[in-house]
């Protein structure tokens, strides 16, 4: 039975929120230039005073990281600014202080070097621990993974700066892991200047009236429902998001498209489709997850759910991720191919389209 979210629970829940699990670039950048009357100051006390809720101890760390530039280069702690100095610093959107408890489990890895690991999620795996799963994350499993290659890695000097993005617990596909700080430095500024190549497989509701076309509407948390996020078209809530769709198959009641991001906010394919009339097949959080186009006659009821019961989450897959490579600069793409979940409902549709 696909159970749509209880809106009472959701608001009883606001107080103790977890972490959004979604399609999302996890680095932020903060850019300034340094006034003209400014007096010499060590790097890290200017940006503690410039920063909100920012720690001595964050600004230091980002700065041994590299993840701090000046003029575009790298600085030590005690580099004291000058007038018109141009700062970019690199940070976590969100501290992840969950202790990271290495489990041995399944990782489809992709691919592998010295800087990067790609790794093939399966859906259903979260990828980090947060409230309600501290562990059976993918992040606990690729602990584990790393310490086998490393035997003098131990939970206290464990590697947590590797995640530069994520996707959903029920999304399937391809994510990056940087190894190293050089690669996390390059990766948080490709995802941020939005110059990695992300495109995803989606079947959605409905028959979509333009071959192509591009959704621009914010994303942001829904204004009553604090675990859900919703499309702001005016621009008014939430943060910039585009996606660009393409037909790829049509079947009547459903179509097969693929998403392109542009940006990379928390469920942002999920909203946006749903903004425009076509939710995911299967979404249970986006009204997806019932019969949204089509008749509500028994054998029609029947067959769609078969195919919720073939694949039992919202059918979305990360097929494409490409990135300049953070050790050799040259530009790599990846590409997996649809798990069986989304092949078999795919072929369950072809098929029942020739019946008709």
């Amino acid at each position: 039975m696909h159970k749509r979210p209880d809106p009472e629970k959701e608001l009883q829940d606001n107080d103790r929120e977890e972490s959004p699990e979604g399609s999302e670039e996890l680095y932020e950048r903060l850019h300034l230039i340094v006034d003209k009357g400014q007096e010499p100051l060590r790097i890290d006390k200017f940006l503690v005073q410039r920063m909100e809720n920012a720690s001595r101890s964050k600004i230091q760390k980002a700065l041994e990281s590299a993840m701090v530039l000046v003029n575009n280069r790298q600085v030590n702690p005690n580099y004291k600014i000058r007038p018109l100095d141009e700062i970019i610093m690199y940070s976590e959107k969100e501290a992840h202080g969950e202790e990271i408890i290495p489990e041995q489990m399944p990782l489809n890895i992709f691919y592998e070097d010295d800087d990067v690991l790609i790794i093939n999620k399966r859906p259903g795996l979260v990828v980090h621990p947060a409230s309600g799963n501290y562990s059976g994350t993918l992040i606990n499993g690729v602990a584990w993974y790393l310490q086998q290659k490393n035997h003098s890695i131990t939970e206290e000097n464990l590697p947590r700066f590797g995640l530069v993005h994520r996707i959903d617990k029920n999304t399937s596909g391809l994510m990056v892991l940087a190894k190293t700080e050089r690669a996390v430095r390059s990766l948080a500024k490709q995802f941020f200047d939005h110059t990695v190549k992300r495109q995803y497989m989606a079947l959605v509701w409905g028959d979509l009236a333009e071959d192509t076309g591009t959704i621009i509407a914010h994303v942001g948390r829904h204004r009553r429902f604090r675990k859900l996020f919703d499309a702001y078209p005016e621009g008014d809530h939430g943060k910039e998001a585009v996606t660009h769709y393409k037909v790829l198959e049509r079947f009547g009641y459903v179509t097969l498209v693929q998403c392109v991001l542009e940006t990379g906010r928390t469920h942002q394919i999920r909203v946006h489709m749903q903004h425009i009339g076509h939710p995911l097949f299967n979404d249970d959080t986006y009204g997806g997850d019932k019969i949204v186009k089509g008749t509500v006659f028994s054998k029609y009821r029947q067959f769609v759910d078969n195919c919720f019961a073939i694949c039992p989450r919202h059918a979305l897959h990360a097929k494409t991720l490409g990135f300049k490579h953070p050790g050799t600069g040259e530009e790599v793409l990846f590409e997996s191919e649809l798990p069986d979940d989304m092949k078999g409902l795919i072929e369950k549709w072809r098929d029942y389209v020739k019946a008709k």
